[in-house]
């Protein structure tokens, strides 16, 4: 929930008694006049690990120029991030979800202490954005989430890739379809500059969900990361800062379940990421919104799939800046009914008349017209059933398989699926378990899209499914269930499965479940003995003690 009205920033450097914090902040250049000032945190997530992030310092700059512009004062604070990519496979891909929580923490943390009176917050990969909702969430300070734009996609072999399809030449190249020339020559090419990863995967994803919630301007996500308009978007979110802090706008009068079935809406319309369920049931608990996981299948049942993106369909981020952007797909919503209009965003005006505004470009056909959807219904769903009572989540789009019955090749970590996977020792027809990867199992929930990608690869992306605790890439494709919950490290069913255990997925019932009755499986986990956690001591070993369900956003838990 938000936190109560704080005391104005300028209140910490006013009288008598403040003159040791005015005489500590001249040191760095801050005038009097500065300090009589709103103060604006400008928070970023600059880091030399990753090209997603890469232009943060630079943004900063612009949104300072914005603020003072404005008549505020502005002070910048760095927190950390996690490459995905980076960690993607390996035991780093455990902190991800946990940076998240670091994230939002830090920015709290800094905000409360300093008394910011308004917050501007640049994010870009896949973490820190839903991880600066989760801070403005609390903090309730007026002021946008500024996403730092998605990289220009690469050109292989006269076509379109991203980084998602070096992950999955990887298994095309263990499959002996991909040479390791080949294979060299797309990792050369698919990356070229700074920027999130282009399709519409977890970063871009979000992005938009923070646009349609109305914390982001509407548009404000489409500018690349190496474009001249993303250093505009900067500097007019400074002066927007200002201009909310005047008229007190505040994220608790934009985060309302209105506002969050718009964000899920738009994600069912791109066929989004399956993170943006967790992130979006994390931010609205801290909101104080009510949101269920039955809440996306709902509306995206409601939602055509309107947007040709990547992974499911053809086109880029870079693309969909290009036909029109956020603004025309939420036109487009609207035109169907799936956007409710009158709900205000971070610039004080509604969505409605943001949408009104949009331009697109003649001859686009990234966002198609309402006649004419990809799919008639959105892309997320979520499973109940005796593999998970409390539901997990599957992302449809494109698919042409909605179901799939097999034997279970169960597996206690992503490693050793991976290696299954790369062997050949998983074959058509099978159902891939891979549990004790869920937040308190691994802990941190690690993204499974080596293995997936893997799968595609090697020319099982349509005939094998799978089912995990974990969590999915945005860019992962096919049949698979994840966020599986309750988890297998706290005795869900997923624990009492075996090899050979006939495992079915069925999209149109809704049902994902394994061919043991309820006295079987009980008397199974009556046997199981928790395995022992890999982390005894430090910021995995408290995660782990304080993570919640997937079912919930997997946010950490306040227990007295």
């Amino acid at each position: 929930m938000p936190t109560s009205r704080r005391p104005e920033g300028a209140s910490l450097f006013r009288g008598r008694d403040r003159a040791p914090m005015r005489a500590h902040l001249r040191a760095i250049g801050y005038s009097p006049a500065d300090l009589a000032k709103p103060i604006v945190g400008v928070a970023h997530s600059w880091i030399g690990t990753m090209p997603c992030n890469h232009n943060h310092r630079q943004l900063a700059q612009a949104v300072q120029r914005g603020v003072r512009a404005a008549g505020g004062t502005p002070m910048e604070l760095n927190t950390i991030a996690i490459s995905d990519v980076a960690t993607m496979g390996s035991e780093g891909m455990k902190t991800s979800l946990v940076s998240r929580e670091v994230i939002a923490d830090s920015i709290e943390l800094v905000a409360l202490g300093h008394h910011f009176d308004a917050l501007v917050t640049i994010a870009g990969c896949d973490k820190t954005l839903p991880a600066a909702a989760m801070a403005h969430a609390r903090l309730d300070l007026p002021g946008p989430i500024l996403y730092s734009g998605a990289t220009m996609p690469g050109r292989w072999r006269d076509r379109p890739v991203t980084v998602a399809s070096v992950f999955e030449a990887v298994g095309a190249n263990a499959a002996g379809t991909l040479s390791d020339e080949g294979l060299r020559t797309l990792e050369e090419n698919a990356c070229p500059g700074a920027g999130a990863c282009g399709g519409q995967y977890t970063a871009n994803t979000m992005a938009m969900a923070l646009e349609f919630l109305g914390l982001s301007p509407l548009g404000s996500a489409g500018p690349p990361a190496v474009s001249a308009r993303r250093a505009e978007a900067a500097e007019a979110a400074g002066r927007l800062a200002m201009a909310a802090y005047r008229a007190d706008l505040r994220p608790g009068k934009v985060l309302t379940p209105g506002a969050f079935a718009n964000a899920i809406a738009a994600g069912a319309a791109t066929a989004g990421s399956t993170n943006l369920v967790l992130h979006l049931l994390a931010i609205a608990r801290e909101a104080g919104i009510p949101l269920a996981l039955g809440d996306f299948d709902e509306i995206s049942a409601r939602t055509p799939v309107l947007a040709d993106l990547m992974p499911h369909g053809r086109y880029t981020a870079v693309d969909l800046d290009r036909a029109g952007g956020s603004r025309l797909l939420a036109a487009r919503l609207a035109e169907v009914g799936a956007l409710d209009g009158g709900q205000v965003t971070v610039t004080g005006r509604t969505i409605g008349e943001e949408a009104a505004e949009a331009v697109e470009t003649e001859g686009q056909d990234v966002v198609l017209a309402v006649d004419r959807p990809l799919e008639a219904q959105g892309g997320l769903v979520t499973l109940r059933g005796n593999l998970a009572p409390d539901g997990c989540v599957a992302k449809i789009a494109g698919l042409t398989r909605l179901s799939h019955t097999g034997p279970a090749r169960v597996f206690d970590s992503e490693e050793a699926a991976m290696a299954a996977v790369q062997s050949g020792a998983v074959g058509d027809g099978d159902v891939v378990v891979i549990r004790y990867e869920g937040p308190r199992g691994g802990p941190g929930m690690r993204e499974m899209l080596g293995v997936t990608a893997a799968l595609v690869g090697r020319g099982l992306g349509v005939s094998v499914a799978l089912v995990t605790d974990g969590r999915f890439s945005g860019a992962t494709r096919g049949l698979m269930a994840g966020h599986v919950a309750p988890e297998a490290a706290v005795g869900g069913p997923l624990a009492a499965l075996a090899d050979g255990d006939v495992v079915t997925l069925d999209v149109p019932s809704r049902s994902v479940r394994v061919d043991l009755t309820d006295e079987q499986l009980g008397e199974r986990l009556r046997a199981w003995v928790p395995p022992p956690s890999r982390y005894p001591a430090g910021v995995m070993a408290r995660y782990r003690a304080l993570v919640g369900s997937a079912a919930d956003g997997a946010v950490l838990e306040v227990r007295s």
